[in-house]
């Protein structure tokens, strides 16, 4: 299957409507055949009482670009994503501004993936470093009501 970058972002972005990558204003900027990279800005809305980046978005940014990177590796007519474990270390603080989080296969097996997932900012300072684990599971038929 060749790559497809602009095909890869628009799907990525497109199937963020209505959800907390929305509400975070998470977007999806660039892709490779191994990586994922999505954007998220910091402003009073992801900060935490002391005016901060709040780990937890930090936390949903990673989970988001890692979740979204597995699922691109997988047959989405056959198969779903889940994340099953994230680790983060938080390295610096953040109060203003655009950071990037990519995410990078570690390991590819054929139903657990391990990313590794690098948040920086505008001047490529380490904010966060975080892996995250997704199980690959069979896809389930949706059940009529």
């Amino acid at each position: 299957m060749t790559f497809d970058k602009e095909k890869m972002l628009h799907y990525c972005n497109s199937i963020s409507e209505n959800t907390l990558m929305q509400t975070l204003n998470i977007k999806y900027t660039d892709a490779g055949p191994d990586f994922l990279v999505a954007t998220m800005p910091v402003n009073p809305s992801v900060h935490q009482p002391m005016g901060l980046l709040h780990g937890g978005a930090t936390v949903a940014l990673a989970e988001s670009v890692g979740s979204a990177a597995s699922f691109l590796f997988v047959n989405g007519e056959h198969s779903e994503v889940r994340g099953i474990e994230i680790s983060a270390n938080h390295l610096k603080a953040k109060r203003n501004g655009i950071v990037t989080a990519t995410a990078r296969i570690i390991h590819q097996g054929s139903s657990i993936h391990l990313w590794e997932i690098r948040i920086t900012d505008e001047n490529q300072s380490l904010i966060s470093i975080c892996k995250l684990t997704t199980m690959v599971l069979p896809k389930r038929k949706s059940k009529s009501l």
